[in-house]
């Protein structure tokens, strides 16, 4: 019904950039949210980013604002995370996720449908 595969994680230096996408293969509804979540080793996942229905509605959580951009590419079912001035404290696993919804949410409870992950390791 559901399905998200991830993909543009790696490893590279602080400062340095990547851009995660997650194709989303979707049939049982027609509006979602997305949204990208990170876990790092010994800890809880945390809200990243996350993007509504339209694309023109984004939220971010504070240690990434400014340096982290969502963005959808409809006709393709693309969802991007372009991630800029990395630091090694970005450093987890990202997932992506969809809701079934026309706005954005930042918590894991709205979020019904899960990618396997992509790691991320930046170096200092």
């Amino acid at each position: 019904q559901v399905q998200l595969v991830e993909s543009g994680g790696g490893l590279v230096q602080a400062g340095g950039s990547l851009r995660l996408s997650c194709v989303i293969s979707v049939r049982t509804f027609s509006s979602y949210a997305t949204g990208w979540f990170r876990q790092a080793p010994g800890k809880e996942r945390e809200f990243v980013a996350a993007i509504s229905w339209s694309g023109r509605s984004t939220g971010y959580a504070d240690p990434v604002k400014g340096r982290f951009t969502i963005s959808k590419d409809s006709a393709k079912n693309t969802v991007f995370l372009q991630m800029n001035s990395l630091k090694p404290e970005d450093t987890a696993v990202y997932y992506c996720a969809v809701g079934l919804g026309t706005y954005y949410y930042t918590t894991e409870r709205n979020y019904d449908y899960w990618g396997q992950g992509t790691q991320v390791t930046v170096s200092s």
